[in-house]
């Protein structure tokens, strides 16, 4: 780290595919918490994921199925996840249209 720097030591970028809906349209989104105001808040939204409570990650008719990836650094092996939108609490749709909006 460079001494005199207000960038932030911890880090994650989250990448968000969305996929399925009525029109069958897929969005993609990248965000690196680095820079972002909120990212106390998005990277706890991240860690609260719970891959045995976001349910079974399969389809239904015309609603969103969204594929995450998680790293810690540009190379890093990303954590893959997979959310069916009938499975989505309030703070992984949060995390989720967030990551979208970039």
């Amino acid at each position: 780290m460079v001494t005199g720097t207000t960038e932030r030591e911890d880090r994650l970028i989250v990448t968000v595919t969305r996929s399925g809906g009525f029109a069958g349209l897929m969005a993609h989104g990248e965000l690196d918490t680095t820079a972002e105001p909120d990212a106390d808040r998005l990277e706890a939204a991240v860690h609260a994921l719970d891959p045995t409570r976001l349910g079974s990650g399969r389809p239904q008719p015309d609603r969103y199925l969204y594929r995450l990836e998680v790293r810690d650094t540009p190379d890093a092996d990303p954590t893959h996840l997979t959310v069916a939108e009938q499975d989505l609490d309030q703070t992984t749709a949060w995390l989720l249209d967030r990551v979208l909006q970039r």
